[in-house]
């Protein structure tokens, strides 16, 4: 091999070399990026069910609060058709 396609290689292959490199370092920063939104994710996801459940808690006991004002049968006294235990 002539010193110059020597130099053309080495000079290609430093080439290649940086372009792996700076795909290395947007891959790494991608991947710090993917792990802090994953994090903020299951904080939403964990806050979103907290308020759900506290809406159901709240939902049960209004529910069982009208049925205490109308006269309502609870569950255990409606048909066993109708979802009773009777």
């Amino acid at each position: 091999m002539s010193r110059e396609a020597w130099v053309r290689a080495t000079d290609a292959s430093d080439l290649v070399h940086g372009e792996v490199m700076l795909l290395r370092t947007t891959m790494l920063g991608q991947m710090s990026e993917i792990r802090e939104l994953q994090a903020a994710d299951r904080r939403r996801q964990t806050g979103q069910v907290t308020a759900l459940q506290g809406q159901v808690t709240a939902s049960k006991a209004h529910v069982t609060t009208l049925q205490g004002l109308d006269g309502s049968p609870t569950q255990s006294g409606l048909p066993e058709e109708a979802g009773g235990s009777a």
